[in-house]
């Protein structure tokens, strides 16, 4: 059963036979730093052995969904982490835990889902968008490939070209925008998505569990084969974009509010 005594950054709360998952940290937009990393590696393995649990809504805190990693001047996103593996030990542990989720997962984005913010609403079953919510992955902005799972599922739900073009400019996009491209399943007013999210899961919820999970799981194979192909070969390149110039260089342009000047170092 899942304890939020073993999650920092994330609150769990349950509702009957709904687990309501929100990253919260509203102060940073539910960026990504360390503890939220790690946190992400475990939590839907403990949801999915908690047998109170038969769907799982993830939402985010405040006015966002994820604003992606945390590249502020206070980041701990280099700090060692709780669960003691590498950054991309757990990226990958991150993917791997949602495709292998079997239980039904909502995403409610209430606002900005961004980089790793997108990759981890795009893999949920089910994505609900408010008006204000935005997505994208501009990892290439900072300097580093787009290698934490945007490199999979994008292309998977908007095709390969336009999937290279989103990932290649880090271009963000609305909601209408998305949902016009196939990446969000509604769009709805602002403050509703996790209502509207709830409403569904309770369906979902009072459906047959095994004839329901085990839908999901036929379609996820084909996601997880995707996955297997092209993850390892992504976050490899990532780690070794992250040792680059350009990406210091991002990364203090960001933190001083300025363009990055890039070198192709």
């Amino acid at each position: 059963m899942i304890d939020q005594q073993d999650y920092d950054a994330i609150n769990i709360e349950k509702r009957d036979a709904i687990a309501i998952l929100t990253l919260n940290r509203p102060e940073r937009l539910n960026a990504v730093n360390g503890t939220m990393h790690s946190e992400l590696t475990t939590l839907f393995r403990d949801i999915e052995t908690d047998t109170d649990v038969r769907v799982a809504v993830l939402t985010g805190a405040g006015r966002g969904f994820c604003s992606g990693g945390d590249f502020g001047p206070d980041r701990d996103g280099q700090a060692a982490r709780k669960s003691g593996l590498s950054m991309m030990q757990e990226a990958r542990r991150i993917v791997d835990g949602i495709l292998d989720f079997e239980k039904p997962l909502i995403a409610a984005v209430n606002g900005a889902a961004v980089g790793l913010g997108a990759t981890i609403a795009l893999l949920c079953d089910v994505v609900i968008a408010a008006k204000p919510a935005k997505f994208g992955d501009p990892h290439v902005k900072m300097g580093i490939t787009a290698g934490d799972g945007g490199a999979v599922i994008w292309p998977l739900l908007v095709g390969v070209n336009r999937a290279k073009q989103l990932l290649m400019t880090g271009d963000l996009i609305t909601a209408d925008e998305a949902f016009d491209l196939g990446l969000v399943n509604e769009v709805v007013e602002e403050g509703q998505a996790l209502p509207v999210a709830l409403a569904l899961a309770e369906r979902l919820a009072a459906g047959p569990p095994y004839a329901i999970q085990s839908t999901k799981i036929s379609v996820n194979k084909l996601i997880k084969e995707l996955s297997n192909l092209v993850l390892p070969v992504s976050l490899a390149m990532e780690e070794i974009s992250m040792t680059k110039e350009d990406h210091t260089e991002a990364v203090q342009a960001f933190q001083e509010k300025r363009e990055p000047r890039f070198t192709g170092r």
